[in-house]
């Protein structure tokens, strides 16, 4: 399975917690971000993609989606985790407290919520639904492409992953970065390969500064990264 973090928005350039429906669409960096994808997992037998609620993933999957002429699929489970109350603020107290709830569901400490929010337990079960669908329409040895969110990708390979907290710790995962995960929910998942910059190259990475859902060190608007 390819976890795959969308293109770059306007609101990860300017630190903004971007998390409801319909969302940001993508910069132009963001759009070359996209349309490099295709290229990038051209050794992949992608047997399906699924995209989030978010208008950014289903932008993000254009690309391989025509490559491939698969029709992209849409789960409301892989959209990013919920900001509540914080929804599209910037500064330090709400990114602060968004990473920090981010930050404790990857230990474990699901019953945190986030006010207006959701809890861990309600996260990792609206994203295991979704990822339990996506399995249903393919057999287990195949590869789909899922184009997710930053916040959300971290976080759920975290909880996949607790059994080997080393292979997920202080993570980043910029735009168009990838996660890919072997097994199965039922069995476990196991890391095969975690690509922090986007797959199409390094050279794609955009301004980072105050990308708070790509990285737990990102700096808030108004602090010095």
């Amino acid at each position: 399975m390819l976890l795959i973090r969308h293109g770059q928005t306007p609101s990860n350039v300017l630190g903004a917690l971007d998390t409801a429906a319909p969302g940001a669409g993508l910069t132009a960096l963001g759009q070359t971000q996209a349309q490099a994808v295709p290229t990038a997992l051209a050794a992949e037998r992608i047997a399906g993609i699924y995209v989030s609620g978010l208008v950014r993933t289903h932008l993000t999957a254009e690309p391989l989606a025509a490559v491939t002429g698969l029709t992209p699929r849409a789960h409301e489970g892989l959209n990013e985790i919920a900001a509540g109350a914080f929804e599209m603020r910037r500064d330090p107290e709400a990114v602060h407290a968004y990473v920090d709830c981010a930050e404790r569901w990857a230990r474990g400490e699901l019953d945190v919520t986030l006010p207006g929010g959701e809890s861990g337990h309600e996260f990792r079960h609206r994203y295991e639904q979704a990822l339990r669908a996506v399995a249903l329409n393919h057999p287990e040895d195949a590869t789909v492409a899922v184009v997710s969110h930053g916040a959300a990708i971290r976080v759920y390979a975290a909880i996949a992953l607790a059994h080997d907290p080393a292979a997920v710790e202080n993570r980043s995962l910029n735009n168009t970065g990838m996660v890919t995960l072997e097994g199965h929910l039922d069995s476990g998942f196991a890391l095969r390969d975690w690509v922090e910059h986007p797959v199409g190259g390094a050279h794609l990475t955009g301004d980072t500064e105050h990308d708070v859902t790509a990285d737990p060190d990102a700096a808030p608007q108004g602090v010095s990264a």
